[in-house]
C-alpha cells in the first residue's frame, strides 16, 4: 500500500538507493541531509509498507515552492507513485502557504514533462548548461495556482500529512 510521510534522519541509507538508482549525477549522502536539514526544505517520502519507494524535496520561501527533487525508483516507475507524491507534495505546500511551485527539468525527460504538466506547470524558460553530465539545458517549469490544480484534482485530502 502506498504511504506518504516526512523524511527522518533515519531514512539516509534508503533514500540514497534511491537516489543512485535515478541519476546520473546523484547528491551525495551527506549534501542531501545537508539540503534536507534547512528549516525551510521539506522532503516527503513515499513508502510501499515500508519500503521507501521514491521522494520529493522543496523549498517553502514565502508563498513559493521550489521543488527541488523527484524521484521514483525505476522498478516502480508506471505505476502513478511519481504523480501521487506529487500531489501530496503540493497539498503540503499549500497548507503552508505557497500558492505556486516551479521547479528545473531535463527537456529529455519526456514522463516527467509530462507529468508536471497534468499538474498545471507550464514552461517559462531554459537555463543553458545547467545539468553538467551533458551540458543539457534545463526546463523551467511553473505552476502559478496549485489551489486550482488541488481543487481540480479533487481537493486537499489528509492523506499525505508528516
Amino acid at each position: 500500500m502506498l504511504t506518504f510521510r516526512k523524511m527522518l534522519p533515519a531514512d539516509a541509507a534508503a533514500v540514497e538507493k534511491v537516489e543512485l538508482a535515478c541519476f546520473s549525477m546523484p547528491w551525495s549522502r551527506e549534501s542531501f541531509w545537508e539540503e534536507a536539514a534547512q528549516e525551510a526544505a521539506y522532503y516527503l517520502l513515499a513508502l510501499d509498507d515500508a519500503e521507501v519507494i521514491g521522494y520529493v524535496g522543496v523549498w517553502l520561501l514565502g508563498e513559493e515552492g521550489h521543488i527541488t527533487n523527484v524521484a521514483v525508483a525505476p522498478e516502480m516507475r508506471g505505476r502513478g507513485v511519481g504523480a501521487a507524491l506529487l500531489l501530496a507534495l503540493m497539498r503540503i505546500a499549500a497548507e503552508r502557504g505557497a500558492r505556486s511551485m516551479t521547479l528545473e527539468v531535463r527537456p529529455s525527460n519526456e514522463a516527467a514533462l509530462a507529468l508536471y504538466k497534468k499538474f498545471g506547470f507550464r514552461s517559462v524558460g531554459r537555463r543553458p548548461h545547467y545539468y553538467t553530465d551533458n551540458d543539457e539545458d534545463a526546463e523551467i517549469l511553473w505552476n502559478t495556482d496549485i489551489e486550482a490544480t488541488l481543487g481540480a484534482a479533487g481537493g486537499k485530502g489528509d492523506e499525505a500529512h508528516g
